[in-house]
């Protein structure tokens, strides 16, 4: 049965919201030249429902930090996911002509001003995120643990990964596994852990932190194998990006280790396992938090 997700929606859009509007204002009152600030806001500003930083409000709300102390912070790790977008649509990596339904950044802009717009986006979620007024070894502590997330170690590399694999008949599911965690799986896991800790100050544990961490890496790996699904049963105007360029660029994925049916059957596993590591809280953002779960893979139903 379908789980109904009238007051899941509810609060999803209340939650983007505010990132939304927090977003619309992320770039005042700095000296950014005219080409760059478009280039930095056309990406930034073309909605989606903002999981990440929803992620990070919701972990620290239901640990019982306030959403205004969080905000900036949450809005950071939107600049870095919407940073890494716009690098990876460029023809360089995986050459992408829409995102969100409407052409890329280097596609409007020029390959310049898009690598110069994702470097100020990701320079400028530092500045967004040390702006808050939590404790300052707590900001420090999930500035650490987003940019380990971020870097090398994770999105970067997991880019690496990808590219190096990218036509390769050779790679196996070991390397898939890695890829997925780095390049998706991190900045989701990284997002919840960060909620948790910016929500110590309110008491919250390495048991909290430990649990978010869980989740996020469930949920992460749910996502990826959905949007891997997706490549092959989606359609371009629902989902408002190419599909079917997986397929086209041998790019290796779940469906093609696995088959469909049996990649749905993995999403859902992970989704019960995120859930399962709720299962010491309640509140609304604990229901909100097993909703997005199933929702995440209800997609695919």
């Amino acid at each position: 049965m379908m789980t109904d997700y009238s007051q899941f929606k509810v609060q999803l859009k209340e939650l983007s919201g505010l990132v939304e509007t927090r977003l619309a204002s992320g770039l005042s009152g700095v000296l950014i030249p005219d080409d760059l600030l478009k280039s930095m806001e056309y990406s930034l500003l073309a909605g989606g429902k903002r999981i990440r930083p929803v992620l990070c409000l919701s972990w620290a709300g239901m640990l019982g930090a306030g959403q205004d102390m969080v905000l900036d912070f949450a809005c950071g790790i939107e600049m870095i996911h919407t940073y890494s977008l716009v690098h990876d649509d460029l023809p360089a990596m995986d050459d992408d002509p829409l995102r969100r339904g409407r052409p890329t950044n280097h596609k409007v802009f020029g390959e310049a001003m898009a690598i110069l717009a994702g470097d100020g986006l990701l320079t400028h979620a530092f500045y967004m995120m040390t702006g808050t007024g939590l404790p300052a070894e707590d900001v420090l502590a999930a500035c650490r643990e987003i940019s380990g997330a971020a870097g090398p170690g994770g999105m970067v590399g997991g880019q690496v990964v990808d590219i190096t694999a990218t036509g390769s008949n050779n790679i196996g599911l070991d390397s898939l596994k890695k890829m997925h965690a780095m390049k998706t799986g991190a900045l989701i896991r990284s997002s919840c852990v960060c909620g948790a800790l910016l929500a110590r100050s309110t008491g919250a544990g390495e048991t909290d932190a430990a649990n978010s961490a869980a989740f996020g890496e469930s949920i992460g790996l749910a996502f990826q194998i959905v949007d891997d699904v997706l490549d092959v049963t989606g359609d371009e105007k629902s989902l408002g990006k190419q599909v079917g360029s997986d397929e086209f660029l041998n790019k290796a994925t779940y469906p093609r280790f696995f088959g469909l049916e049996a990649s749905k059957r993995m999403a859902q596993e992970n989704v019960d396992r995120a859930q399962e590591s709720l299962s010491g809280y309640s509140g609304k953002e604990k229901d909100f938090l097993e909703d997005l779960a199933q929702y995440i893979v209800d997609r695919i139903s």
